[in-house]
């Protein structure tokens, strides 16, 4: 198993459903069996100049146009985005991922919704607030990956 993070700090779901296919498919073999996992949306809810970076109603449909291409070529998740130390982020946040479930049951793509969890998990939100708001260290992300495989869609068990 090969794996790539393609992820880049502070990127939008507009930034990603911009690269992620052109990325995916010069590293993704025709002779192997391909998984895609996406996880995106809290740089979305960032607010600039009084306004989210992206508008939810674009968030969603960029959501919804990333999994429609995707699952065409690969077998795909997505794991919705997680909790971060500012309350009034993590209502805009919260909504974003309900709707992103909901986009992600009508595509039959599998979705892990990890904001209600993370949100009362007292080492992910210590460690997001220790660091830089948003990022925990690696206690943190071990909560985060013990959800992923506790989750009974996730495919490397």
């Amino acid at each position: 198993m090969t794996c790539y993070n393609l992820g880049i700090r502070g990127e939008t779901s507009s930034d990603i459903a911009r690269r992620w296919l052109s990325e995916a498919s010069c590293r993704l073999s025709e002779h192997c069996r391909p998984f895609l996992v996406f996880s995106f949306g809290v740089n979305d809810t960032t607010l600039e100049n009084g306004r989210m970076r992206v508008a939810e109603t674009q968030s969603v449909e960029n959501t919804r146009h990333i999994l429609m291409i995707a699952k065409q070529h690969y077998s795909v998740a997505l794991i919705g985005p997680p909790p971060i130390a500012d309350n009034d982020q993590n209502q805009r946040t919260e909504h974003l991922s309900r709707r992103m479930s909901e986009v992600a049951v009508r595509e039959g793509v599998p979705f892990l919704s990890v904001f209600e969890a993370l949100r009362e998990d007292p080492v992910w939100m210590a460690e997001v607030s220790a660091d830089d708001s948003a990022h925990p260290r690696a206690a943190g992300y071990e909560k985060l990956a013990a959800l992923v495989d506790r989750w009974p869609a996730w495919w490397f068990k």
